[in-house]
Parts: structure tokens; C-alpha cells; sequence
């Protein structure tokens, strides 16, 4: 009996913390089954609860709760797992798929297990390996990532305080639809959230979805430069063609892709 356990352990521990192909292959694996999860999450919020989506959604809860438990079982603390904000999201995702109709407006957090698993070091190595389109674009596709966490975060938190007792907010289309309305500062007026709670959410939303948009506007506008460390002095973004370091003056030897 502790043979197997043993054995389970060290293969989620290389699942999740390996450097093997097999590990690789199985955190990609992961990336996907998070962007298609959160695809279907933000179709079927625009569509009425009926049995074949609560079924699903029971199925992906269980996916979920399969992959927190293997985490959690593989760490060397787990109680410290609990003071950090992934653990408490990916709990609250659990609920929002086992309880949808009890919980149904905080399924945009479920979107919150993709900033997880792109934050990983592992991912992020192996992607800027694989994937030339990436390393050129890491900012921008992180900044693109953390922006859209925030609006479909700030979507559910707008859609759980206000449905039923603000006649505006009645479907999440009208709770995205005030989020982005508000983190552009466009404010059409015709949905507002009442209250000193809608006000302090209403402000939230503004100051920080245009910092996130502004984030995402100067990284994609900035000239694209290479990730490489300078051996002197640690300076990571240089020039594509830069020879020497342009703070310290050291010589670079970044690898060239060579010519399309």
C-alpha cells in the first residue's frame, strides 16, 4: 500500500515540478485544458442554465479538484499552500463547477487558474524555448492576460454584488458590458452601481483596468527588444543587434535565430 503511494507521489511530483518531456507535455496539457475550461465558462455565462452545462460543469469541477488535491499532496508545506491567493481561487473555482446554480456568479474567477499556471517558471522556460512568437511578445501577451483577468474577475464580482438588487445587472453580459465600460472611462450612464459599495467598486475597476490597459498599450507600442542577461551587470532587454552592454559596456554574445 505504501509502495503505490510512494510511487504516485513521485510522479506527480514530476508532473508538476520535472524538467522531463513527459512534465512538459503534461503542463501544456494543463494550459489547454485551463483556456478551453475558461472558453466554456465565458460562452455559457451568456446562456441559460440548463442540465448538459450543469453536467459539465460538474465534470470540470472535478477536473479542477483532482488537480488541486495532487498540488497539495505534493507539497512540502501544505498549510503554508493556504495564505496564498491561487489556493483560495482555485477553491473558489472548485465551488463555482460543483455549485453552479449556489455560485453561478463567481464562475469568472475560474478564468484566474490561467494567470496561475502562465506565472509557473517552468511554463514560461519551456515557452520561451519552443515558441519564437512568444519570446518576441512575453510582455505583451502576459500584460493581454492580466488585463483580461481583471475584466472578467471584476465581470463576476459586479454581476455576484448587484444581481437582484440592481435592475441594470440582470444577465453577466450587463455586468461585462459596465466593467468595460468603466476601465475605458467611456461611463455611458445608462448602468451605474449604487451605493458606497458600488462607488468604491465602480473606482476600483477605473484605476486599475486603465493602469492594466495602459500596461498592455506601452508594451505592445515599445520597440521590441531580446531577453538575454549581461554576465556584468545582470541587464536582461538589450537591442536585437546590440554587441555590448548598453549599461555597463560589457560584450554580449546573444544567439542569433539567423535570417528568415
Amino acid at each position: 500500500m505504501l509502495r503505490p503511494m510512494r510511487d504516485l507521489t513521485a510522479t506527480l511530483h514530476e508532473l508538476y515540478e520535472g524538467n522531463t518531456d513527459r512534465a512538459q507535455r503534461f503542463r501544456y496539457a494543463l494550459l489547454v485544458f485551463d483556456i478551453a475550461t475558461i472558453a466554456f465558462v465565458v460562452v455559457t455565462s451568456f446562456l441559460p442554465l440548463v442540465p448538459w452545462i450543469i453536467a459539465c460543469d460538474v465534470a470540470l469541477g472535478l477536473c479542477v479538484l483532482a488537480d488541486f488535491a495532487a498540488r497539495l499532496s505534493i507539497s512540502r508545506r501544505p498549510g503554508r499552500e493556504f495564505l496564498r491567493l491561487s489556493t483560495w481561487t482555485d477553491m473558489v473555482a472548485v465551488a463555482s463547477f460543483l455549485a453552479p446554480v449556489l455560485v453561478e456568479g463567481v464562475g469568472f474567477l475560474r478564468i484566474l487558474r490561467t494567470l496561475r499556471l502562465l506565472r509557473t517558471y517552468h511554463l514560461l522556460e519551456r515557452l520561451r524555448s519552443d515558441s519564437a512568437v512568444f519570446r518576441r511578445n512575453e510582455e505583451a501577451i502576459l500584460a493581454a492576460t492580466n488585463l483580461a483577468v481583471f475584466v472578467f474577475t471584476m465581470t463576476g464580482i459586479v454581476y455576484t454584488t448587484q444581481q437582484g438588487s440592481n435592475p441594470a445587472i440582470v444577465t453577466p453580459v450587463d455586468a461585462l458590458y459596465f466593467t468595460v465600460t468603466s476601465l475605458t472611462t467611456t461611463g455611458y450612464g445608462d448602468i451605474t452601481l449604487p451605493g458606497t459599495t458600488g462607488r468604491l467598486i465602480s473606482v476600483f475597476v477605473m484605476i486599475c483596468g486603465v493602469t492594466l490597459f495602459f500596461r498592455l498599450a506601452q508594451v505592445v507600442f515599445r520597440p521590441y527588444k531580446v531577453r538575454f542577461p549581461c554576465k556584468a551587470c545582470g541587464l536582461l532587454r538589450h537591442e536585437p543587434d546590440a554587441v555590448h552592454c548598453k549599461a555597463c559596456g560589457n560584450l554580449l554574445n546573444i544567439p542569433d535565430e539567423g535570417a528568415d
